[in-house]
């Protein structure tokens, strides 16, 4: 039989010990676990959860375009189709972070990661609007559970000084997974193959299939996750030392691979907070009453909102809502956008602005009221596949976002969270109200993906809230901010559909003040300037 890692670990030379007599700080704990195999399989998980969230919650921007005939979707129908599992998230949010805080972090997304994905299997056969908005709202509802409780996981196998980094790291596997979106998309929905199944009385047409793929990941990082102990620093705060110290342990072998000494940890420093919040927890963990679980999971939001918290979560909020308005509200219709384009493009229109596009594009859902949905010959309006510039230039915008988590994550601790905020929201919020005034088709869609790379912002505002909140409030912290970026999204994607048609250049004007407004607001930070000299003592030293 082949032996396993720790056994051959086990077999090498005995080196000498490094044992800590006294106790030592969890942090520094951490620390000594080095860097390695166990922090970059960890990354790479918590990358993927975050692309899965992603697919389970955009893909069907893919979808709307060639499922308007199956479903009937006027364009107000799509906004609230595209914002739906939104509306899922922001209804979960405040359940997740609650139970994340008090049951475990790792508790919380494993199981939701298995019912998101069992949603979207029952989404790819619904037949109408009402039926795939409820089971679209319950995938938000589920895949909630994992998409902020994550970032708090990550950063908990990790001290202070390295939490940003590997937060931008799983930021940088999210961005090279989201670059197979469009590239899925495009293998998938642009076939021509489908299959009547009378039984359900619908045509299965490639979207549907392409949802189910979207669905995927969360089925295998719940996989993964399974090899995977909790959060270490959730753990301490419960008062298993001794499992934390276990896991700790755990990850040195792995990170070590055996070379280095033998770490011989014994002990763990106390922390103040940890002991607070002891009590309350193990109370919450043995509560079976709904009435105080409510009560209790208002004891753990009220903080945030009182004392020396109110201002933080206030503008963490506000910066959430306004990143999430344009980056996911905008992008829900980007490729119908550009579809429109490539439309009147074929009619041989040379210049025009997006707008002026979008309004000679319009389809009336009239027509297809008129003909059986179901037929295999469909009305010349209905598209059953996406012009290939769609993908294209969707492979851009995330080829993008993959290369600038990198750069980002390189250069966070040496140039600091704010001026990477400021810029990013200056220059994305400039380049939505130019959109308004450009008629050239290729530049104004340039001008689109630079306004859509806002996206940036939502990890280095998530880094932000982690060094903000201590780790009894971080989980809920993250899952309310999150949960107002999602209300963001909600709101997008309805001012889109409901403005599209008739105010087009309005959409572009909102969002386009909406980012420079947060980055003036991100100058008010608490201790961001403090932070940035700290991290910057962090960079120079490592050096």
């Amino acid at each position: 039989m082949t032996p396993n890692m720790d056994e051959v670990i086990e077999k090498l030379p005995e080196p000498k010990d490094v044992t800590y007599q006294r106790p030592v700080k969890l942090d520094d704990a951490l620390l000594m676990t080095k860097f390695g195999i166990y922090n970059l399989c960890l990354i790479t998980i918590s990358g993927t959860i975050l692309a899965a969230v992603l697919l389970e919650t955009l893909g069907i921007s893919y979808v709307l375009p060639v499922a308007e005939c199956d479903l009937m979707l006027t364009t107000k129908e799509k906004g609230i189709l595209s914002a739906i599992s939104f509306a899922g998230i922001i209804s979960s949010s405040h359940l997740w972070g609650f139970l994340a805080d008090t049951r475990g972090r790792r508790t919380v997304i494993l199981p939701t990661l298995f019912l998101a994905f069992a949603s979207t299997v029952l989404s790819s056969f619904t037949t109408n609007f009402w039926l795939i908005t409820i089971t679209r709202f319950f995938t938000g509802f589920f895949i909630s559970g994992s998409s902020a409780t994550i970032y708090a996981y990550l950063g908990e196998f990790h001290a202070k000084s390295n939490s940003s980094r590997a937060i931008m790291g799983a930021s940088f596997v999210f961005g090279v997974g989201c670059i197979l979106l469009p590239l899925i998309a495009w293998s998938v929905i642009n076939q021509e193959w489908e299959y009547t199944l009378p039984l359900l009385n619908i045509v299965y047409r490639p979207w549907r299939l392409f949802i189910v793929v979207c669905g995927l990941p969360s089925l295998v990082c719940g996989i993964a996750l399974l090899y995977f102990p909790e959060s270490p620093k959730f753990l301490f705060s419960r008062g298993h030392e001794q499992e934390t110290i276990m896991i700790i342990h755990k990850m040195y072998r792995w990170n070590t691979g055996g070379k280095g000494p033998k770490l011989a940890l014994t002990s763990l420093l106390q922390e103040t907070e940890a002991q607070q919040t002891k009590i309350r927890r193990e109370e919450t963990a043995n509560s079976k009453s709904v009435l105080r679980l409510l009560k209790q999971m208002w004891q753990q939001t009220a903080p945030l909102f009182m004392g020396q918290y109110l201002k933080r979560t206030t503008i963490i909020c506000v910066l959430q809502f306004g990143i999430y308005l344009t980056s996911n509200g905008m992008y829900m219709f980007f490729p119908d956008i550009l579809n429109r384009i490539a439309e009147l493009e074929d009619q041989g229109v040379g210049r025009t602005t997006i707008c002026q596009a979008v309004y000679a594009t319009q389809v009336d859902i009239s027509q297809l009221q008129q003909h059986d949905v179901n037929a295999t010959a469909l009305p010349e309006v209905c598209h059953q596949k996406l012009d290939i510039s769609a993908y294209e230039h969707s492979f851009v915008l995330e080829t993008i976002y993959a290369l600038g988590f990198a750069v980002i994550g390189l250069i966070i601790n040496a140039v600091g969270k704010l001026p990477i905020l400021v810029f990013i929201f200056g220059f994305c919020g400039i380049s939505g109200i130019l959109i308004v005034f450009i008629d050239l088709p290729l530049l104004a869609i340039w001008f689109y993906v630079i306004l859509l790379t806002c996206g940036f912002c939502i990890s280095v505002v998530n880094a932000c809230t982690v060094d903000l909140f201590p780790t009894n409030l971080r989980a809920m912290a993250v899952c309310i901010s999150l949960m107002f970026g999602r209300l963001g999204s909600v709101v997008g994607a309805n001012i889109v559909g409901f403005l599209l048609d008739s105010q087009c250049e309005l959409t572009f004007w909102i969002s386009g003040i909406s980012l420079i407004c947060c980055g003036v607001l991100s100058f008010f930070i608490p201790n961001i300037y403090k932070r940035n000299a700290l991290e910057d003592r962090i960079s120079i030293s490592s050096r």
